[in-house]
């Protein structure tokens, strides 16, 4: 399964994201995560980039957010704890489908 990280290097939450999908890809030799920087503006608009990071599941976005403009921007997800930087571990886990019983 692919899994591409979505980046800008002016958001540090990236860094936070791609340490946790390292530990998942860990996990599931089957995950292969893959970095995409997004360098301009126009980068964003031609990838439809919402915000670093960007998670995608082959091509799609995890977290999908309708409301989110598209552009160079640091993106918030929703976690058990509140607004932050970058999903959890746990949801990420959840989203990619790598859940075990």
């Amino acid at each position: 399964m692919d899994i591409t990280l979505q980046y800008f290097d002016g958001c540090p939450n990236w860094a936070v994201a791609a340490d946790r999908l390292a530990v998942v890809a860990a996990e599931h030799p089957d995950v292969v995560v893959t970095h995409q920087r997004i360098e301009t503006a126009e980068d964003a608009e031609v990838v439809g980039f919402h915000g670093s990071p960007s998670i995608l599941r082959d091509g799609s976005d995890l977290f999908p957010d309708p409301s989110a403009a598209v552009g160079l921007a640091c993106r918030r997800y929703r976690t058990p704890d509140g607004p932050a930087g970058a999903p959890t571990l746990s949801q990420l886990r959840e989203a990619i489908g790598t859940v075990t019983a």
